[in-house]
């Protein structure tokens, strides 16, 4: 009748080599790609990783100048620090007073800037482009790095009788602050000036040879730094390894309420995100390894195996 189980030993038998046959004595071999496709799939994989996690993540970038000695080493002539700059943290909370951010340059910054003529080759251009845009070549905007002394609503001005900073009047604790001939000069002297809200007012740890809000555009409101053009917060020296340790965000404001950190969820989310991240370059090695030595029974040379 229909619908009706036949008995074991009624049940048709399946030619050998069905798949569906459960007395099949052997598995087809997988076919396998061709190695340049498999390369290509890679090297896709690889750019779309290094965008994301670039302008999403984070990135490296290079200390070139000594603005912000003895916290990142950077002069002319040698090889200066390496940081990891952390892209995540600001995508929930502000930089806070302390912060060592990497931002482009505003352009009361860059206005005077003498920038080099494109090349005239169409080929090298694109090149440039995209290289730009994933990381493997330099960016075509000016980046600075630099600490928030003051956040906007904030009064800040130097100086008072020991010649530091004040912000709204009040003295600030800066224990990174690097002087060259051993003691604060003139240059640490400026009007009092109300930070814009969604600005930064950024200085220097070098203070002596920092050209940063004091001076850039005319210093006043000109120097401040809008919170959009920041880039990122700067975590970690990662080269070179005689420097590895991490980037300090020590509060000059001590306890002033309205200075405080972002929340320790918050802090976390960064780390999190990581760690989800780290799934696809997990997937990208083990490909990497399939493609160098595959596994037994994937190549078509293999010895078919046995199926039980």
């Amino acid at each position: 009748m229909p619908g009706d189980v036949l008995p074991e030993r009624e049940r048709p038998e399946r030619p050998d080599g069905d798949p569906k046959s459960k007395r099949g004595k052997h598995r087809r071999p997988l076919k396998k790609k061709p190695l340049w496709q498999e390369l290509l799939t890679l090297f896709a994989v690889a750019l779309l990783l290094t965008f994301v996690i670039q302008h999403f993540i984070g990135r490296v970038y290079s200390i070139p100048s000594g603005s912000m000695e003895k916290t990142l080493h950077g002069c002319p002539g040698c090889t200066g620090d390496r940081v990891l700059v952390d892209k995540l943290t600001y995508a929930f909370t502000d930089p806070s007073p302390g912060d060592v951010v990497v931002f482009k340059g505003p352009n009361t910054w860059t206005e005077n800037d003498i920038q080099a003529p494109p090349s005239g080759n169409v080929v090298t251009n694109a090149l440039q482009s995209i290289g730009a845009v994933v990381g493997l070549a330099p960016p075509d905007e000016r980046d600075f790095v630099k600490r928030v002394i003051a956040i906007g609503g904030q009064t800040v001005q130097c100086c008072d009788a020991r010649m530091r900073v004040l912000v709204d009047g009040r003295p600030l604790n800066e224990p990174y602050v690097y002087w060259l001939n051993g003691k604060p000069d003139a240059q640490q002297r400026f009007d009092p000036v109300l930070v814009p809200e969604g600005t930064l007012w950024v200085m220097g740890d070098n203070r002596s040879d920092s050209c940063d809000s004091r001076c850039q555009g005319g210093g006043s409101i000109r120097g401040v730094v809008p919170i959009d053009n920041v880039i990122g917060k700067a975590r970690f020296v990662v080269l070179p390894p005689s420097r590895w340790q991490g980037v300090g965000d020590h509060n000059p404001q001590g306890g002033i309420p309205f200075a405080l950190g972002a929340p320790a969820w918050q802090q976390g989310l960064p780390a999190g995100v990581g760690l989800v991240a780290a799934w696809p370059m997990l997937w990208v090695g083990r490909r990497i390894r399939w493609v160098i030595r595959p596994p037994r029974g994937t190549r078509g040379d293999d010895p078919p195996v046995e199926h039980r």
